[in-house]
């Protein structure tokens, strides 16, 4: 029997994220219902020891119409590896990933197919263009550090105006010959993915999100900045490696 056509992979990684899967892959596969296209969502398990896997199955059992999810595992740590994982395993003409937070609306699922469907190869959610931002302002302490984060990773993703928002889409063969280099495991996972994406000469489009805070972020500004400063200064190792 042959398989079904598949015109989108989503990834969501996930580790113990029993409480918010449920609520976050029924939006989303509604909202994707609502797309001209069949819509796949893999979540990459990076070794839960929850319920994780009997959510995915409850929802998967009721996926609409066009829409399937299904579960794989990773057994290397790190969003960065899961979301490889993920998209490697893709066979979609586009594929990409968002965080299981959903901290963005999957409503920005319509604007990033129109992109990929006029043949941009990289679409991203940003929350520091026109018609973005946060839905709460967000404290002093963060947006300090958000700025410096910036200015250090600059002259890796040239204007790409933010880094970090977990909302990226690419065509197959984009998707292919990133995260086939990508190596990045932890925080600057999303950096090394544009900082690759530059060097390839592939140009990317940035389309705003409302952004929601959620509850249960691991990032916090001065606990990790010096393992932030060692990751980035890894990647800039790594691109001069690259062929």
């Amino acid at each position: 029997m042959s398989q079904p056509v598949i015109d989108l992979d989503v990834v969501v990684p996930v580790f113990n994220e029993e409480q918010r899967l449920g609520p976050t892959l029924r939006a989303l596969t509604a909202h994707a219902a609502t797309l001209p296209l069949s819509v796949r969502f893999t979540v990459v398990d990076n070794g839960s020891v929850d319920r994780t896997a009997e959510v995915v199955d409850d929802v998967a059992a009721r996926s609409p119409e066009n829409t399937s999810v299904r579960l794989i595992g990773c057994s290397r740590q790190g969003k960065g590896a899961a979301v490889r994982r993920g998209l490697l395993a893709g066979t979609a003409r586009w594929r990409g990933f968002c965080d299981a937070d959903l901290s963005t609306p999957p409503q920005v699922l319509t604007d990033v197919v129109g992109h990929l469907q006029e043949g941009d190869p990289v679409v991203i959610g940003s929350r520091r263009i026109t018609g973005a931002g946060y839905e709460v302002a967000q404290p002093l302490l963060r947006r300090l550090g958000s700025s410096t984060f910036r200015m250090m990773t600059r002259p890796l993703v040239g204007d790409v105006a933010d880094t970090q928002c977990g909302f990226k889409f690419f065509s197959a063969e984009a998707a292919e010959q990133i995260f086939s280099r990508v190596t990045a495991n932890g925080f600057a996972f999303d950096v090394e993915v544009l900082a690759v994406a530059a060097r390839l000469g592939l140009p990317v489009t940035e389309v705003p999100v409302r952004w929601t805070d959620q509850e249960g972020s691991s990032f916090h500004v001065w606990t990790h900045g010096r393992r932030v400063l060692s990751e980035v200064r890894a990647v800039h190792a790594a691109l001069g490696r690259m062929a």
